[in-house]
C-alpha cells in the first residue's frame, strides 16, 4: 500500500453496485435468526447502503458505520441520519460499547495480519455477538494477475515497483482456526460469482472502482495513467472478451465467514 491511501470515487465504485452488492445479500442472509443486536458495527461501511439495511433489520439497535473516505461518508449521510456515522480506520478501530454484531463486506481484505486482526475483533464483539465478513479472494484471479504484470513491465514500473497490491487471503481452515478460539458456530464458506458486466472496457472499469485506486495513485501524472490503463485495458480485453449480447463475464471468488461468540 502507498503511505497515502489513495481516495475513493463514489461514483466510479457505483458504476457496478448491483453486482458488488450481491455478496453482501448474501453475507445478510446468513446472520442468525435468533440475533437481536443492540450495538452494531458495521466496517468499511462505504456509502452506507448496507448499514442502512442493518437499521431497517435492527430497529431497536444502535448503528454505527465506519469508513476512511469523506467522499464515501457524505453519501451515507445522506442515506440514513438516524445512524452513527464515523471517519476512521478499521486498523485502530475499539468500540466504546461491545458489539452485538460486526458487518465487514469487502473490507478487511485491504488490512494485514488477519489472524490478530480477526482476534482484535472478536475480543471486541459482547457475548453471543456474531462476526460476519466478506473478502474478495482477488490476488489469485486472472484481472488481478494481470494487473500487477503490466505494472511490472511496462515505463510506469519504477513508480509502481513499491506498490502493495491485495494480499492473498489466508486459507480457510486458517481463518477456522482463529474464529474458534473465541466463537462457536464457524460458518466458512466461499463462492465464485460469474459477474455479467456491462459497457466498454467494463472488468478494466470494475478495477477501477477498488482495486486499481493504490497504482493509479502512485503514478506521476495523468499521461503515465493514461498509458498505463489502455495497456492494461488492452490485456483485460482479450482475456475477458465482451459477447454478442454486449456482456462480458468476469468469475469473481469471494469469502465469507461467520461467527458467534461464546
Amino acid at each position: 500500500m502507498t503511505d497515502t491511501p489513495p481516495a475513493w470515487d463514489p461514483l466510479q465504485y457505483s458504476r457496478f453496485e448491483r453486482e458488488r452488492d450481491r455478496a453482501a445479500h448474501d453475507l445478510l442472509a446468513r446472520l442468525p435468526d435468533d440475533l437481536v443486536p443492540a450495538e452494531i458495527w458495521d466496517l468499511g461501511c462505504g456509502a452506507g447502503q448496507h448499514a442502512v439495511r442493518l437499521r431497517a433489520r435492527y430497529p431497536e439497535a444502535r448503528v454505527h458505520g465506519l469508513d476512511s473516505s469523506e467522499a464515501m461518508l457524505e453519501q451515507a449521510r445522506a442515506r440514513g441520519r438516524d445512524i452513527d456515522w464515523r471517519r476512521g480506520d478499521i486498523a485502530g478501530w475499539a468500540p466504546e460499547r461491545p458489539a452485538d454484531l460486526i458487518f465487514a463486506n469487502a473490507s478487511l481484505h485491504w488490512l494485514p495480519d488477519h489472524e490478530a486482526l480477526l482476534r482484535r475483533l472478536t475480543g471486541a464483539l459482547a457475548p453471543g455477538g456474531v462476526i460476519a465478513v466478506q473478502m474478495p479472494m482477488a490476488h489469485e484471479t486472472r484481472h488481478h494477475a494481470l494487473m500487477r504484470k503490466v505494472a511490472a513491465e511496462g515505463p510506469w514500473a519504477g513508480a509502481l515497483a513499491g506498490v502493495g497490491a491485495i494480499a492473498p487471503l489466508l486459507e480457510p481452515e486458517a481463518y477456522y482456526a482463529v474464529l474458534a478460539e473465541a466463537c462457536r458456530e464457524v460458518d466458512i464458506w466461499a463462492t465464485t460469482y460469474l459477474q455479467a458486466l456491462s459497457g466498454p472496457d467494463a472488468v478494466l472499469e470494475w478495477m477501477k472502482g477498488t482495486a486499481l485506486r493504490p497504482f493509479l495513485a502512485a503514478l506521476p501524472d495523468e499521461v503515465m495513467r493514461t498509458a498505463y490503463l489502455d495497456a492494461l485495458g488492452g490485456r483485460l480485453s482479450a482475456a475477458f472478451p465482451q459477447r454478442p449480447d454486449g456482456t462480458t463475464l468476469m468469475p469473481f471468488p469471494r469469502l465469507f465467514l461467520v461467527a458467534r461468540r461464546r
